[in-house]
């Protein structure tokens, strides 16, 4: 990409800048749920092992291996990237109309960072909200950086996170070796027993105890709010109290400099021609897939030993980039070419309302499989779960874009936009020129 092609991004036509990027948002946040619905509808560690819950033959095998290459990580990667654009954007409409882009910026983004801490406590733990807004306190003021930087940035991030899986998976492999050369009922040396710790941490947080997983079970159908306000609440504090200093989260960050650098290069705004974004979509989609697809046959083939997965993150970064990058370009085409007209207009409707479809998804999944719903965890193949997934999908396909035609903004982008600006800000839709200037990334 040239460095002369910069597009700065400026109040432009929705069908060719805004709808782009939403039809985008909207895309990943349903892929989210994708992966989500294993976490809500099972326990935490049968998301990545279908050997923990379910068993991993049939439509189970087929439906993990489809995830595996086409959802894992790819789908929050896309949405990560839309919420680095989505900084470019709203940054630089509030300089263009002369307000301080600072003070609203920050106002906004501490409010997510709220929204998230009761998101992640009282409804689901899987919360992206908090982690978002800690990565987004530090997009801002390398806003105005030049997109080959913004993006080398990120390209970095993600490359150190690859090199450092390779130590990661050489560790556990010694530590495998080690455990298998002490004797069972050894006196163990402090380096022994860190050994064997290393060892046999990994491998349980791969294949929890069947006690752990019958008390995550009890504690999902059968439990008190306040039993799985517990449970939940540990899950949390162990991701949130990490986020800015584990580099585990560069992968969110690394995506969000991308987001960033692509944004100001006009990539989401449609510069390029229809055939330059099919053709580096599909170029990129199909290089993840196959990358994707050989590390999911060696996982499948070891009857999803725990060493053949982590020796599959080492693909993980780059994969992920590819397949969301794919996805990118190819839904951006296909907004510029103007197809599939009905479907991208609810997808861009669902984006634009994305902060209130993404929480209710949880509000919806936990109704279905908590025991203050329908106590539906567990109960479930892997498979089926993706019957819930659909009926959502539809639910918000259908009902974001009738939601449009009557209010400016989603519910809570209302509240959010309300609390942001402290002062409540107008919600029907009184004609076509009120449409929303700045959309949730």
């Amino acid at each position: 990409m040239s460095e002369n092609t910069e597009v700065r991004p400026a109040p432009v036509r929705a069908e060719e800048r805004i709808d782009g990027l939403d039809a985008v948002r909207g895309f990943a946040l349903l892929g989210i749920l994708l992966m989500n619905i294993c976490s809500f509808g099972m326990p935490q560690a049968a998301e990545g092992n279908p050997m923990v819950h379910g068993g991993a033959t049939g439509p189970n095998y087929w439906i993990w291996w489809v995830q595996y290459v086409f959802w894992s990580g790819k789908m929050r990667a896309l949405f990560s990237m839309c919420f680095g654009a989505g900084v470019i954007y709203l940054t630089s409409r509030a300089e263009a109309r002369g307000v301080s882009a600072g003070d609203v910026y920050y106002r906004r983004t501490f409010w997510l960072m709220a929204f998230g801490i009761v998101h992640g406590y009282c409804i689901w733990y899987g919360d992206i909200l908090y982690p978002y807004a800690l990565m987004g306190l530090f997009l801002y003021p390398i806003r105005s950086l030049r997109p080959v930087i913004l993006i080398g940035a990120g390209t970095l991030m993600l490359a150190a996170l690859t090199a450092q899986s390779f130590f990661w998976v050489k560790d556990l492999h010694e530590a495998r070796a080690k455990h298998q050369a002490i004797p069972q009922h050894a006196k163990l040396s402090a380096a022994d027993d860190g050994v064997r710790g290393t060892y046999e941490g990994f491998t349980k947080e791969w294949m929890p105890s069947k006690d752990k997983l019958a008390e995550e079970l009890r504690i999902y159908r059968e439990g008190s709010y306040v039993e799985a306000f517990g449970h939940r609440a540990s899950t949390v504090q162990g991701w949130t109290s990490q986020t800015y200093y584990s580099p585990g989260w560069w992968d969110a960050l690394g995506m969000m400099l991308i987001g960033m650098g692509l944004a100001k290069l006009g990539v989401f705004a449609g510069v390029w021609s229809v055939r330059r974004y099919f053709t580096a979509g599909a170029l990129s989609l199909t290089a993840g897939a196959i990358i994707g697809a050989i590390a999911a046959n060696h996982e499948g083939a070891s009857n999803f030993d725990p060493f053949a997965a982590a020796e599959g993150y080492k693909a993980y970064q780059p994969v992920r980039f590819l397949v969301a990058f794919g996805y990118l370009c190819l839904l951006t085409g296909v907004v510029k070419a103007r197809l599939f007209a009905f479907v991208m207009h609810s997808l861009a409707a669902t984006g634009r309302m994305a902060f209130s479809n993404y929480i209710l998804h949880s509000l919806l999944s936990t109704a279905f499989f908590y025991s203050f719903g329908f106590a539906m965890f567990g109960k479930l193949e892997r498979y089926q779960l993706y019957y819930a997934v659909l009926a959502i999908w539809l639910l918000q396909l259908a009902v974001s874009p009738i939601w449009l035609r009557h209010f400016q903004y989603g519910p809570l982008e209302w509240c959010w936009r309300s609390l942001t600006y402290w002062k409540r800000q107008p919600m029907r839709l009184i004609s076509e020129r009120s449409l929303p200037e700045e959309h949730p990334a």
